[in-house]
């Protein structure tokens, strides 16, 4: 039994980023090995990209499990509370095991404060010590920002690499153009060690073939002529995946999130390679656990006609709207809308007001000390006048305020920040069924 509590242990680790620095990857695996010892016996996926890397995580691991396999899995960031972050076989770990296995990482912490890892780097140490315990068939593992100087890129040899779409985002230390940040990402890869990546934009492509042709490994590219016959259905889309494995026809997904087309077929390709060393996963497998896996936040619908995306950069905001397009509004389109500031949120704005989709837009500030202030988002909003604005001083106000203006025929989008996502799920789960 954990002598502190989950609440002592959650307290500590949201301290963390008041104190700690980043590791050297040195450091990183130096307490990996310590918190692991002999190491771990699993077979493990690595994802890594600026955008769906959390649904290309959630698609490879009902798959995984539709095969029968017990499959850990580790994600950044997290929608509502932290032991979302660990999770065994679809169950995110529990206050017991989640205080036990922060006891077992602070008690392998070197004495001096400045070498303390970081928030997310204690995280992964408490998920590994976790799967050490729990011994699971695979581990998928979340990069947190980068790839090349994660934590998670401590693991030597993981089965199959993943790198999802790549865009803008985290510039401040990824670097300013998408070759740079190509260059961060492609960082995961390893020798002998085949990787899926997508191919969206050909600045990052090309840096990721040449990492490709370095290492000499095996390389499946999904790009845009690998996905045809796209067909969005009210709350589904089926559409069909060329692979050099097998042609399928009407893969089929419960969700009307089009992006998401593209973030299952890389998890379909990882799982092909998987394929080769376990029989379980098949194509009928395969099939169904796309069509039976769900990840929340993701275009979801939280209420009748309201739906929440974690879109929170610019490349997201654009598969955002693509999907608000494929969903037919009777009425009009309301929007509720905030950001973090260390993104470029004043380019969101604009693509947002730029397309013409939303009658009403609900402006707040995040209850996080990392929001855009209330006065900022007023001064961006307000240069534009084609489009109606009410600003609030928090989430539950502005869910408020749209839903009570709402009509039959209106649908409510919520998007910005993950942290919205979080803040308005667990809102909705304290609101009366009435």
């Amino acid at each position: 039994m954990a002598v502190v509590t989950y609440e002592e242990a959650e307290r500590y680790i949201s301290g963390i980023p008041g104190f700690a620095a980043k590791h050297t990857p040195e450091d990183a695996k130096k307490l990996l090995n310590e918190i692991t010892q002999d190491g771990i016996d699993a077979r493990i996926i690595h994802v890594a990209g600026t955008n769906g890397k959390g649904s290309v995580c959630a698609y490879l691991r009902s798959i995984l499990m539709e095969a029968g396999a017990s499959v850990g899995m580790f994600i950044s960031p997290h929608l509502e509370t932290m032991r979302e972050r660990i999770s065994l076989d679809g169950r995110m770990i529990s206050r017991e095991d989640f205080a036990l296995a922060f006891e077992k990482v602070k008690k392998i912490l070197p004495p001096q404060r400045e070498r303390h890892p970081s928030f997310f780097e204690f995280l992964f140490l408490m998920a590994m010590s976790y799967f050490k315990e729990k011994k699971p068939e695979y581990i998928i593992l979340e990069t947190g920002m980068g790839g090349r100087l994660d934590a998670t890129n401590t693991i030597e040899k993981p089965d199959v690499c993943v790198i999802t779409e790549i865009g803008y985002d985290h510039m401040q230390y990824l670097g300013d153009t998408l070759e740079e940040i190509a260059e961060e990402k492609a960082g995961i890869m390893k020798r002998s060690v085949p990787v899926v990546f997508a191919d969206r934009h050909e600045q990052a492509t090309k840096i990721l073939r040449r990492r490709v042709r370095q290492l000499g490994i095996l390389s499946v590219i999904v790009g845009k002529d690998h996905i045809s016959a796209v067909n969005i259905g009210k709350k589904t889309i089926d559409f069909s995946l060329h692979t050099g494995y097998y042609n399928y026809v009407s893969l089929f997904l419960e969700t009307t999130a089009l992006y998401q087309v593209e973030n299952a077929s890389l998890a379909v390709c990882a799982a092909q390679i998987l394929s080769e060393a376990d029989g379980r996963i098949g194509e009928k497998v395969i099939r169904r656990g796309l069509r039976t896996a769900f990840w929340p936040g993701r275009m979801e619908e939280v209420l009748p006609g309201v739906y929440l995306d974690g879109a929170h950069n610019e490349d997201g905001i654009e598969a955002f709207l693509n999907s608000v397009r494929g969903i037919a509004c009777r009425g009009k389109r309301r929007l509720l809308f905030g950001a973090v500031a260390d993104k470029r949120y004043e380019s969101m704005v604009r693509q947002l007001v730029g397309s013409g989709l939303f009658a009403d837009v609900a402006v707040t500030v995040l209850a996080s000390q990392r929001s855009v202030s209330f006065d900022k988002l007023q001064e961006v909003w307000g240069q534009y006048n084609q489009i109606y604005c009410s600003y609030h001083k928090s989430a539950e106000e502005a869910v408020s305020r749209l839903l009570s203006d709402r009509e039959e025929a209106d649908l409510v989008y919520i998007a910005g920040s993950l942290y919205l996502a979080g803040q308005v799920k667990a809102l909705l789960r304290r609101m009366p069924d009435d």
